[in-house]
């Protein structure tokens, strides 16, 4: 019996395996370069909405409902003057029940929608302007919720139980301290281009 040590092609069959191996590593180091940038692009996107969002409750709890609560029928007028043309906010009251929304405790809404979703029906929308036109963001903003709080029996702004002078009072009477109305604020910011680049907060809101 002859046995055969025939070894011609080893090194061939030795040097395919290595680049085997080279090859998957690099696929691999690949395929993990190109998650990392697929995933700083998506956590940029999301804070870029998440600022957006930011914007707009500033934007609806330091302007809108100040400027509403005071004066509801002049403070939409104004507001939509000011902020309701193209070229700025194009600021829309989408729905009617704002004002009740603003007054009343949420039992006596009637039929106002109260979903947390506020692109269903929302009461503001308004688009933050970016740089350039494709970097817009649209807000939508939402009253979800209202607990009525307990004004002052005059509207001095003396928020005392007697409205005496120093330390003699000279009311007959006394008023009960103020507390505030509270509101539940839903609010999301979207790029106007991709809806899907978006953010959405949850606002407690005392004023």
């Amino acid at each position: 019996m002859r046995y055969l040590r025939n070894e011609d092609g080893i090194a061939l069959i030795t040097a395919l395996m290595f680049t085997l191996l080279c090859l998957g590593m690099i696929m691999t180091l690949l395929y993990y370069v190109l998650a990392g940038t697929r995933m700083s692009a998506a956590q940029k996107r999301y804070r870029n909405s998440m600022e957006a969002s930011y914007g707009g409750t500033e934007f609806v709890t330091k302007t809108i409902i100040p400027r509403l609560f005071n004066n509801y029928s002049g403070g939409k007028e104004s507001l939509v003057t000011d902020f309701g043309a193209a070229d700025k906010l194009g600021l829309t009251f989408t729905t009617a029940g704002l004002g009740t929304k603003l007054s009343l405790s949420t039992a006596s809404w009637g039929g106002l929608s109260r979903t947390v979703d506020p692109k269903d029906t929302p009461d503001v929308t308004f688009v933050l302007k970016g740089q350039t036109a494709g970097n817009d963001f649209k807000v939508y903003t939402k009253i979800i919720d209202t607990i009525a709080g307990v004004g002052l029996i005059d509207a001095s702004g003396v928020d005392f139980l007697d409205a005496g002078i120093g330390v003699s009072g000279t009311s007959t009477s006394t008023q009960t301290p103020r507390t505030p109305t509270i509101y539940t604020v839903e609010v999301q910011g979207e790029a106007l281009v991709n809806p899907k680049e978006k953010a959405k907060l949850s606002v407690l809101y005392a004023y």
